[in-house]
């Protein structure tokens, strides 16, 4: 498992189009391939396992072709609180910034 403690952005991007190519070669894919199955293009395909830069659409994209769904349920989870003084003393979260 990938531990993104103190990585930078760049270093996070990088570590997840190297995981991205792990899958694809460990499923015999080409890029060619990927491509074609993801809908992404071949040269987003190239330009992300070089640089790690990509669209988010286009890597959900991947994600999906390659069966890795599991990776992102993560970012989606809300937080589970487990008592109900939990739920009472957890404070509210603000519905917009105040920082400009």
């Amino acid at each position: 498992m990938i531990s993104f403690y103190l990585m930078s952005s760049e270093d996070i991007a990088a570590e997840l189009a190297v995981r991205s190519r792990n899958l694809r070669l460990a499923q015999n894919l080409t890029l060619e391939g990927l491509a074609r199955r993801s809908g992404v293009p071949l040269g987003t395909l190239k330009k992300f396992e070089r640089t790690g830069q990509i669209a988010l659409a286009s890597f959900i994209r991947l994600v999906i072709t390659l069966k890795d769904e599991a990776a992102l349920e993560n970012l989606l989870l809300a937080q589970k609180l487990e008592t109900l003084d939990e739920i009472l003393h957890s404070e509210k979260k603000p519905k917009r910034g105040r920082i400009k």
